[in-house]
This record gives structure tokens, sequence and C-alpha cells, in this order.
């Protein structure tokens, strides 16, 4: 296993990155962008990479804040999220940015490309996926499902996996529902797996130090997505 820090820019801030990758494989092999939730580019996305990188894939885990920040508390997080969102065209720039630099490194095949995104992250691969990248797939793990630029018909490239809480009270069954009418309507091939008992950022071992209610790790949804996420990969790159 070979992993390493690096740095890339845009919009005028440093970004930090992660890569990750089997060094005993050889040759060219597919790359998978990994995007943080709320927290930030800590060990949860990176430990994500270095998983992805033991399936045989290279793997960056990206820094959408810039400068590496990691919030401690909600109040300084929030702040951050609505920086980003609030203007969804420089956000996709932002992910395209981070995508880029995946596919420039020496041993990923660009044409083999997928997205995996944690909560904030989640919302960021449905908008990469949404804005016609040319990636083979992209899983959301309890991310939101809205967005101020919903799909068009026939501009979706990429596979979509949803995987959502049962129990998550930030994703009700109203916006998942309008989710599936927005990937049907665009003509998406399109999953959503709902995990019975699972709460918002349940992939997140490290949820519950937050202490905020409806937020909580649940491991069994949290074994299941990631085999999910297995097989629709596996299936996206033809493995």
């Amino acid at each position: 296993m070979h992993a390493e820090e690096i740095d890339y820019s845009h919009g005028g801030r440093k970004r930090g990155g992660y890569f990750a990758c089997n060094d005993a494989i050889a040759g060219k092999r597919p790359g998978v962008l990994v995007i943080h939730d709320l927290w930030g580019l800590g060990e949860q996305p990176k430990e994500r990479a270095r998983k992805l990188a033991e399936l045989g894939y290279v793997a960056l885990a990206v820094d959408l804040y810039g400068d590496r920040r990691q919030p401690t508390a909600l109040s300084e997080a929030l702040p951050l999220v609505d920086e980003l969102r609030s203007d969804n065209g420089r956000f996709r720039g932002l992910l395209r940015a981070g995508l880029d630099t995946l596919r420039r490194h020496p041993l990923v095949d660009g044409s083999r490309l997928a997205a995996i995104g944690f909560c904030l992250g989640g919302i960021a691969v449905l908008e990469l996926a949404r804005d016609g990248t040319d990636l083979r797939g992209v899983v959301c793990f309890h991310g939101n499902l809205d967005t101020p630029a919903p799909a068009q018909a026939g501009q979706v490239k990429a596979g979509v996996l949803v995987c959502t809480g049962g129990d998550d009270p930030l994703i009700p069954g109203a916006q998942i529902s309008a989710f599936q009418d927005e990937m049907k309507n665009a003509g998406v091939d399109w999953q959503v797996n709902v995990y019975g008992g699972a709460e918002h950022s349940f992939t997140n071992v490290f949820a519950d130090r937050a202490g905020i209610p409806g937020v909580r790790y649940h491991r069994n949804a949290d074994l299941r997505s990631w085999e999910a996420m297995r097989q629709f990969l596996a299936e996206s790159f033809g493995d």
C-alpha cells in the first residue's frame, strides 16, 4: 500500500489531497475520487481511500474547504458548507478540479473514473453526475438529494447509487421520492438503497461524538453500503 499527502490549487486557494494505491499492481487502473463529509479531509475519508486501494483502485480524497480545514463544531462547519453551496456552478468547478487532479495521476486510466462521497461529499458526487461529468459511476452515502439544478434528460453519463438511512431526519422520504422522479425523468441508470434503523452519517465511526440528534454510526448499514458500492464499482468499470 502506498499513500501520500499532496496539494493542488483551485480558485486561488491551496487544496489538500490524499492519494492511496496498491503499488504491487502493475499498470494503469480505474481512479475513484473520495469526497469528505461535513468535518473535512480527516481520517475517515483517508481510511476509505485506503480501502479503495485495497480493492485495486487509485483513490484520491480531496479537500473541499481549502487549506485542509477540519471544523470541530457545527457552528464552524455550516458556514463553510453554505459558502460552497451558495454558487452551484462554482461548486461544480471545484469538484471537477479535484477530479482532474485524479485523472492526471500516472497510474490512473483516465477513461475509467468514479466518485464516492459522504454527507457533503454525497451532495458533491451527485452534482458531478448532474453536470454531465465523464464518470462511470457515483456513490452517495447519506448525502442530501436536493439540488438547485436538477439533472436534464440525456445529460447524465454516470450510473448513480444512493445509500441512505431509513431513519435519517435530514433526508426524509419525500426527498427520496423527489430524487427518484428526477432520475427517472432524466433517464439515469440509478439505484437507491435504504437501510433500516440507520440515521445520518451512518458510515462515520466518529459520528456519535458530535452529539447531534439523528446523527449516529450504524455498523450494519456501513458494511452493507460499502459492499453495495464495491459491487456497483466493479459493474461500472466492467471488472
